[in-house]
């Protein structure tokens, strides 16, 4: 049987602020890139997440990412080498101790928003997130943007990775996500969605906003927590796939 990580940040309220249906999305998806506070998320949060994860057997992974709370960790940012590791350390930091008072571990780790692609291309900062969990445990995976240089640098600095593509976001022709600011970056359609996953899942293929058929390698499908229909669009693809013989399973 054929089987694909389906994949979700979740956590990403904080205080008296919502954000998404995490409840609704732990029981679907079969990983969880839990904000670690710099971008989402809260120290009660955390636990209250990273509790709810384990209860399911959903894998945990950190969400890394720059200090940028008020821009939901999507603007860039230039951060000093020794700056974005000490960040990266203390947001694995943060997360591994929530699990371990949880009675669980954590096995990942997925940058978020612009550090995440940032470190696809950029070498110095992309050796700064992979020094930070090297630092702190080499075990852990890196998720990442499929077919990018910095998975690639990652791999030969010695980490394990997992290559991942989204189920909600437009791709360029030369396998880059589509720009938030550009139209056909989100998408929203879920049964859509499911059925463009689906073809991904049996082909390895992926069709660009221009009409490129796109082949790449990939591991885990990730749908994003925060969208008005995330939880739609996640039931959507785990249904199509267990309807047609192809296992929701954690990758790690």
């Amino acid at each position: 049987m054929i089987s694909v990580d389906l994949n979700s940040d979740i956590g990403e309220g904080y205080g008296a602020w919502a954000m998404g249906d995490d409840a609704a999305m732990l029981s679907i998806v079969s990983s969880a890139n839990i904000a670690c506070g710099f971008h989402g998320g809260d120290p009660a949060g955390m636990l209250e997440t990273v509790r709810n994860a384990a209860s399911r057997n959903v894998t945990i992974g950190a969400h890394v990412s720059y200090p940028d709370r008020a821009g939901f960790g999507r603007r860039d940012m230039d951060l000093t080498s020794e700056e974005l590791t000490g960040d990266v350390i203390y947001q694995i930091g943060a997360l591994m101790g929530m699990a371990k008072a949880a009675g669980t571990e954590m096995r990942y780790v997925k940058p978020h928003g612009a550090l995440y692609n940032h470190i696809a291309h950029n070498e110095r900062q992309g050796l700064a997130v992979i020094k930070a969990i090297k630092m702190v445990n080499p075990a852990l995976v890196l998720m990442g943007l499929a077919c990018t240089p910095g998975l690639e640098l990652a791999r030969a600095e010695g980490l394990s990775v997992m290559p991942e593509i989204f189920a909600d976001r437009g791709y360029t022709p030369q396998g880059l996500l589509v720009s938030r600011r550009d139209p056909g970056a989100v998408l929203h359609d879920a049964d859509q969605a499911a059925q463009r996953m689906l073809k991904f899942a049996r082909t390895g293929m992926l069709t660009a906003n221009d009409g490129t058929e796109l082949r790449i390698a990939a591991g885990s499908i990730c749908v994003h927590g925060d969208s008005p229909n995330a939880v739609a669009m996640a039931q959507a693809i785990k249904r199509l796939f267990e309807a047609e013989g192809i296992a929701v399973k954690a990758f790690a």
